[in-house]
């Protein structure tokens, strides 16, 4: 009798995606045996989706959940539109996200793991392969989030192109502010900023810039005009990468910082963005 060593076990879950224990189980019964422990996986309807899991999923949508505690949100993506408006897709996607808000999972493989409320014989996996196996196509979580909600903070929620685009903007100094965080996420939405403040930017990506920057600044001026020319590619970078820096899309006169400001003022309140989420399908 072959030993299932850890090793085994690890090869199985690679090669299937299902969890340790069955792997460990199926190897015990299959004595072994990887090729005979992977069949008496697809004959239980485990690793029926082995051979979809290479096939690419460019399309999807994002869904979120909220309770009074957290939002959590999640993409799902599958091979076509028609799954991904399927019922039976969208209602396991609901089950997704309503799961997440409960487990608060930090990365989507701890997620995977968890053990479905309903039946804790089966993992959130399980459920993804089984579902992969009624719809035919490959289905993946590729992004998970969540927010605590805070005293004192407002949660803006923007959905757009039945899913395609999501973001959540968390904005500090008033819990009543839902409607303008919300106002920030749709320009968000539209403008896409990679951060949302000049620190943010990784110092290597910042030399990067500084370094084209100074590769297209004209050889012939003075070096004090040089300067301003470099700086000024920089800013531009900033301006365009970075939220705070970006002029508002409703009104490109003022800048998200003026306008944070500007309703600061109005609401007597130190308004501040805290942090930002934006999922894009496919990005």
């Amino acid at each position: 009798m072959t030993l299932v060593t850890a090793e085994l076990v690890k090869q199985l879950r690679e090669r299937t995606g299902v969890g340790l224990s069955k792997c460990k189980a199926a190897l015990d019964e299959s004595q072994g045996n990887v090729e005979l422990a992977i069949e008496q996986l697809r004959k239980a309807g485990i690793a029926s989706a082995v051979k979809k899991e290479a096939r690419e999923t460019k399309e999807g949508r994002v869904e979120f959940f909220e309770t009074p505690e957290t939002l959590a949100i999640a993409e799902l993506n599958a091979e076509t539109d028609f799954v991904v408006n399927n019922d039976r897709f969208r209602q396991f996607h609901k089950q997704v996200v309503e799961l997440l808000a409960k487990t608060k999972s930090a990365t989507v493989s701890e997620f995977l793991e968890v053990e479905m409320p309903k039946d804790p014989t089966k993992t959130l996996d399980i459920m993804r392969k089984e579902l992969m196996a009624v719809l035919g196509e490959n289905i993946v979580i590729s992004r998970i989030a969540t927010i605590a909600k805070q005293p004192n903070r407002s949660l803006g929620i923007y959905s757009h192109m039945n899913g395609k685009i999501f973001v959540a903007v968390e904005l500090d100094g008033c819990s009543k502010e839902s409607d303008f965080a919300r106002d920030i996420a749709m320009h968000i939405a539209a403008e896409s900023p990679d951060y949302l403040k000049m620190e943010d930017v990784p110092a290597e990506l910042r030399a990067k810039e500084e370094e084209i920057a100074m590769s297209q600044a004209p050889k012939d001026r003075p070096p004090q005009v040089l300067e301003k020319i470099i700086q000024g590619k920089i800013k531009a970078f900033y301006d365009q990468v970075c939220l705070l820096n970006q002029k508002y899309v409703k009104d490109n006169a003022i800048t998200i910082t003026e306008l944070l400001a500007k309703k600061s003022k109005e609401a007597s309140k130190n308004l501040t963005i805290v942090k930002f989420i934006r999922f894009q399908v496919g990005n």
